[in-house]
């Protein structure tokens, strides 16, 4: 299973399931050695074809660390932290979750919209 890290420490993704809102945008960052890299992009296509087909799932995005970067950033929208809390807790995602190799790390964090006058809207 990849290693879970934090990218605040201060609100791990665990604690961030306690609240219930939505909608919300997972971001994932992957740090993948590079020797890995198609490996990890075909074992995330089999897990994103899942999560796509689970009910609360809006949209998902990857995108990928220029000049050779080691990152990966996968971004995700849901109804509500409680739709992306069924889909991660299924034995089936969690079965192709333990296939990835710890030597990835990962790096979860769940957002909300928010407004900001004169430039964006919730």
């Amino acid at each position: 299973m990849a290693t879970m890290a934090n990218l605040d420490p201060t609100t791990p993704i665990f604690a961030q399931f306690g609240e219930k809102t939505g909608p919300i945008v997972l971001t994932n960052t992957f740090v993948v050695p590079r020797e890995r890299a198609e490996s990890f992009l075909a074992h995330w296509t089999k897990q994103a074809e899942f999560m796509k087909a689970q009910p609360g799932f809006v949209s998902l995005q990857m995108h990928q660390g220029t000049a050779g970067s080691q990152l990966f950033l996968n971004v995700a929208v849901w109804e509500s932290t409680e739709a992306l809390a069924r889909a991660l807790g299924n034995p089936q995602f969690q079965s192709m979750s333990a296939e990835v190799p710890d030597d990835i790390v990962s790096y979860a964090h769940i957002f909300r919209k928010i407004a900001v006058e004169g430039l964006c809207e919730a």
